[in-house]
């Protein structure tokens, strides 16, 4: 089943399309909360502060993974606005065969690093044991991850968000169940936690890529449909990507590191605070990536006026949303924080409540940079995108360690560094905007 969000209403195109999005990356954030929740409430506050270290360290990994398929969507979903079949397969398995050496290599990369890792990250003495034998197992599921991201790629490139939430559903209650049964019920701590979420990463990347092989001939890889012109055509437009995701991420581990300095209550709090974080903002997340395939697909089928309608319904959708959910975060801050960690833990609860009222004030700011993001992505400006990432991360992680080290600041400095990143980069990417919108979308899009 493919969506074409080249005609039809606007509004409830982009809705309905982004809304299995929405919800299926809810259920990711939720299953990693629960992850959060049962590891805080039953093992204890190094075991919290362990694999909440261990989940910046992964998202870094696999943010490689997903800027490699994200890119690749974007041709996938201009191919698809072309109704170029012959190209989507070509693009199809170049890409396939591009994200599959880049995650075994990955892999064995992640392994040959893990005992540096505690030094890089600053990681203390009480806290390296756990968090060692966490990523043991973690990084086995990074081929899981590989497969449900790709396939889930090319299916929303093709307007198909639906099946992607379904394997995910299906992923995270099995999720769920595996994390209470292997660390309440069979004892086996931060290992059992690791395991469960292995096993479901599995579960949700093979269903997804046998139903998309099964459906789709054109997501079936073969290596005679691989040219290098192709492969050249595929780099150009995940590259810069997968250097966006990735440079995105290791700034957010470079602040990990920071933190990690602070000792493990400052840990705890910040690992618990960014769940609640991302689960908050992650609806903003998707609709970025929804509007971006929406661009991509007018894009190539050369509809510029309606890019430029769906831009401006974008953008208040995403505010009216943000200012919603930032008043509800700052009123309910301390009932979450309580949520993942015993009300005995004031300053754990304390701190996570001082980092999610300064975040939440916010959320706007990071609605409109995804919207970026996803708008030069769409229309062959990846490389706008990555300098937007690269003002908002060079920024946060300057002002985490020099604010940071007043005393009288401290931590606050690292809280306070976030949303000035995402202000400074909205500015640029909104002064970018009005001064190139005159062409920014009429190199391709001509036909109305």
């Amino acid at each position: 089943m493919t969506k074409d969000l080249t005609s039809g209403p606007i509004t409830k195109s982009m809705l309905l399309f982004a809304l299995p999005m929405i919800l299926g990356n809810l259920l990711q954030q939720f299953y990693n909360i629960a992850d959060t929740m049962i590891v805080g409430r039953f093992l204890g506050k190094n075991a919290l502060a362990a694999v909440g270290s261990s989940f910046s360290l992964m998202t870094f990994i696999t943010s490689i993974i997903l800027g490699l398929a994200m890119g690749s969507g974007v041709l996938f979903s201009m191919k698809f606005g072309e109704r170029d079949e012959e190209g989507l397969r070509k693009a199809s398995s170049s890409s396939f065969f591009i994200v599959l050496i880049t995650s075994i290599v990955l892999t064995l990369l992640s392994y040959s690093i893990l005992n540096p890792l505690k030094h890089l990250l600053n990681v203390p003495e009480e806290v390296w044991p756990e968090m060692r034998e966490y990523l043991l197992v973690i990084f086995s599921g990074i081929m899981g991850v590989f497969l449900y991201n790709w396939f889930s790629s090319f299916l929303r490139a093709l307007g198909n968000s639906t099946i992607p939430l379904v394997f995910l559903a299906l992923s995270s209650l099995l999720n769920i169940s595996l994390d209470l049964w292997f660390v309440l019920g069979l004892k086996r701590g931060v290992k059992g936690a690791a395991e469960a979420t292995v096993i479901s990463q599995y579960i949700s990347g093979i269903g997804v890529a046998i139903y998309t092989l099964v459906v789709s001939k054109e997501s079936r890889f073969s290596f005679r449909f691989i040219e290098r012109k192709t492969i050249k055509e595929v780099t150009n437009f995940s590259f810069l990507t997968c250097l966006q995701q990735s440079v995105m991420n290791l700034g957010i581990l470079m602040v990990q590191g920071r933190v990690n300095s602070f000792g493990p209550v400052v840990m705890a709090a910040f690992s618990t605070g960014v769940k609640i974080d991302a689960f908050a903002y992650m609806p903003l997340q998707d609709y970025g990536n929804a509007f971006s395939t929406f661009t991509a697909q007018n894009y190539g089928a050369g509809k510029k006026e309606r890019i430029k309608k769906g831009m401006q319904i974008a953008f208040i959708t995403s505010l009216l949303f943000s200012i919603l959910i930032s008043i509800v975060v700052f009123i309910a801050s301390p009932s979450l924080m309580k949520i993942f960690v015993g009300s005995n833990e004031r300053e754990i609860i304390d701190v996570g409540t001082g980092y999610l009222r300064i975040e939440g004030a916010f959320y706007a700011a990071i609605g409109f940079l995804f919207l970026f993001y996803g708008l030069y992505r769409a229309v062959g400006k990846p490389g706008m995108s990555f300098i937007l990432t690269i003002i908002s991360l060079g920024t946060r992680v300057l002002l985490s360690y020099t604010v940071s080290s007043i005393p009288s600041i401290g931590v606050y400095g690292i809280w306070w560094s976030v949303p000035i990143g995402w202000i400074l980069a909205d500015t640029v990417g909104a002064l970018y905007y009005f001064r190139k919108k005159s062409h920014l979308i009429l190199e391709k899009a001509t036909n109305t």
